[in-house]
């Protein structure tokens, strides 16, 4: 399946895997990419010379594209700014805030800058400020979410801009995937499925609870701190709505309780203290499977559907 982006970036297939914190790394995103996706490596990944030690990890497991996500809110974005330019890194997205700081210079090295969005607004802004192509990222999605879902913000940003599209939330297989090339995307961005992939580095415990999940299995915490986020139910998140919905409780007592609550869940499996971020399609995950594997599903289902081959 040939499409704008695929032209663009030179992979094979149309679908990124999500940048996930603490989560995407080299092995990951090398299993991705050699599989013809676009693997990403999570700039949040121990600090800024880890970060280089992943991206020289994955050229070693890969000779295809791959790229990295920045997350812009992180207390060492500028360094990894910096970085990726130092380290040759061809494809970034970013989420998180915004990467007007950073794209002249990413510009300059010949970077693509691919930022992933929640509105018409801010996908408008990032087209005027250089951006490739643009991730709608709708609120089925796991992690950090906006307000409008993803069969509504996808034609929405398609029609609003000039540049290519990918479709991001609640995408798991090729009926997700063949919807959002029908809503105009030209690719898809899938994080949650790839949590289960043999490749991820997730604990047993996350695993486990991905398989175990049901239709209503997620849920969104952090709306009255404006950070809201999807996960899957557990004691934590339970615990962390509880708290937003008493009055007595302040917002920093709050926050201190998720402070690395998402190192908690991929490392430790620890349900009582750890987010494990997913999105809306944890429901239909039923096994374990290889990043290959995963990938060859999605898009081999998307291009059946499509054109019936």
């Amino acid at each position: 399946m040939k499409t704008a982006i695929t032209e663009i970036l030179g992979i094979e297939k149309p679908i990124f895997q999500g940048g996930m914190a603490w989560i995407a790394d080299a092995r990951l995103a090398a299993a991705v990419s050699n599989a013809g996706g676009l693997g990403l490596i999570s700039s949040i990944n121990y600090g800024t010379e880890a970060v280089r030690e992943e991206i020289r990890k994955a050229r070693s497991l890969t000779d295809k594209p791959f790229g990295v996500n920045i997350m812009l809110a992180a207390p060492n974005a500028a360094e990894i700014a910096d970085l990726v330019v130092e380290e040759g890194v061809r494809i970034l997205t970013t989420g998180a805030g915004s990467p007007a700081p950073y794209m002249q210079k990413w510009l300059a090295a010949g970077i693509r800058v691919i930022p992933v969005v929640a509105s018409v607004a801010y996908a408008i802004k990032m087209e005027e400020l250089g951006a490739t192509a643009i991730i709608a990222e709708g609120a089925e999605s796991g992690g950090h979410v906006g307000d409008t879902h993803t069969m509504a913000l996808v034609p929405q940003v398609v029609d609003a801009v000039h540049i290519p599209v990918l479709a991001a939330g609640g995408i798991f297989d090729g009926r997700g995937a063949a919807a959002a090339f029908m809503l105009g995307a030209c690719g898809v961005q899938v994080g949650t499925r790839f949590l289960v992939a043999d490749e991820c580095r997730v604990h047993d415990v996350y695993k486990e609870r991905l398989i175990k999940a049901s239709d209503i299995g997620t849920m969104v915490t952090g709306k009255s701190l404006g950070d809201a986020v999807r996960a899957l139910k557990t004691p934590f998140t339970k615990q962390f709505a509880k708290m937003e919905a008493d009055p007595s409780v302040s917002a920093d007592e709050i926050r201190a309780f998720g402070t690395g609550s998402l190192r908690k869940a991929v490392f430790d499996g620890d349900l009582a203290g750890g987010s494990f971020l997913a999105g809306e399609v944890a429901g239909m995950i039923r096994q374990r499977e290889s990043a290959a594997d995963i990938v060859n599903d999605i898009i081999n289902g998307a291009e059946k559907l499509i054109y019936g081959t």
